[in-house]
């Protein structure tokens, strides 16, 4: 060998295939029929418990588990659920999409999360690959599917259950949006406030639309005085453009009810920190949802708060609903939110 060259070669072990263990290599070790290990795993199925305890030691020394996509096919239906969102990891969104997604574990299902982007096109794509792998149900969070998106699910036997959405022929779980709006105003006149406004987004979904549109109704009916900050979306930066847009007239709020948290948290770094505001001092603020960060001690929030793990197990259960008398009417699940006070806001 040339100077400065290994007088070793190395040489590569190939890498071996994903193999996993069979029904018949745990039959040939537990020395029964392949039959009987199919029976000793379905649930109900009769076996002798000798034969049982033989199989489940061997399925164990072998690591031996059953096969549910192949029995999805046999029986041209899965355990997969999906969870369709778009911007699934924005909010409250994300808490509650985590929430299904142990729901649905526990249930014994396969959560598949689909961002599906805004266009028609691209939820039509995520619609059809759930079709396409015999989803047993899908659950979707917000957004504006299409009505071809329901049709589908709908000509294909599909549960449909939809989260802060109205949808014809789908079950539906919502948030008191209404109900929680109108409080938010009468807290706000009862501790003395008059000049009342509303954050909110051009981009809103029917729940936001719907707190909005309940919170100037109340606000009108207390007599007072009202106006709206709009961002481009519900989120961090629209919260920042709404409190431009309001602190910028000549009549300050003194209270503004933001449509949800992240909008809240925007609108309070830019009255305290461009503007040397204080709150609640100056402006009080109520914000809905109660994500984690409401706590935190940079926001100290008072927000109605939706319990992401109560909604998940409504929707779950509504899917076992549908799946256990698909000729019902659709199901209206409405859950009221707590308002939890902190600092921004006291009454």
């Amino acid at each position: 060998m040339k100077d400065g060259q290994t007088s070793q070669i190395k040489r590569n072990k190939p890498k071996e295939r994903m193999r996993f263990a069979s029904a018949d290599q745990v039959a040939q070790l537990a020395g029964v029929s392949r039959s009987a290990v199919s029976r000793t795993f379905t649930p109900g199925a009769s076996v002798a418990p000798a034969t049982r305890e033989r199989v489940q030691k061997a399925a164990e020394e072998l690591g031996y588990h059953v096969n549910d996509l192949a029995r999805g096919v046999l029986a041209n239906q899965s355990r997969l659920v999906g969870i369709v969102a778009p911007r699934p990891e924005v909010g409250f969104r994300a808490h509650l999409a985590a929430a299904l997604a142990k729901a649905l574990i526990r249930r014994g299902s396969i959560p598949i999360l689909i961002d599906t982007g805004k266009t028609e096109d691209e939820m039509l794509a995520a619609q059809k690959v759930l079709i396409g792998h015999r989803a047993e149900a899908t659950i979707i969070l917000s957004g504006s599917p299409p009505a071809s998106f329901v049709d589908i699910a709908h000509r294909n036997g599909q549960p449909l259950v939809v989260i802060g959405r109205c949808e014809p022929d789908a079950d539906h779980v919502s948030a008191g949006n209404a109900e929680a709006s109108r409080k938010a105003a009468t807290a706000f006149f009862e501790k003395g406030y008059r000049r009342l406004a509303v954050a909110v987004s051009h981009s809103a979904t029917s729940s936001i639309a719907e707190r909005k549109d309940s919170f100037l109704a109340a606000a009108e009916e207390c007599g007072a005085s009202i106006s709206i900050g709009r961002g481009s979306d519900s989120d961090y930066d629209s919260g920042m453009d709404a409190a431009r847009q309001l602190f910028s007239q000549t009549e300050r709020p003194d209270a503004v009810y933001c449509a949800n948290d992240l909008i809240a948290f925007g609108l309070m770094d830019h009255v305290r920190k461009t503007l040397g505001l204080r709150i609640p001092e100056d402006v009080a603020v109520i914000g809905f949802d109660d994500v984690p960060e409401a706590a935190w001690l940079s926001y100290r929030l008072t927000t109605f708060r939706q319990d992401p793990v109560v909604m998940a197990q409504r929707a779950v259960d509504l899917v076992d609903r549908r799946l256990a008398n698909p000729d019902l009417p659709p199901a209206y699940e409405r859950i009221v939110p707590e308002l939890v006070f902190r600092d921004s806001f006291t009454p």
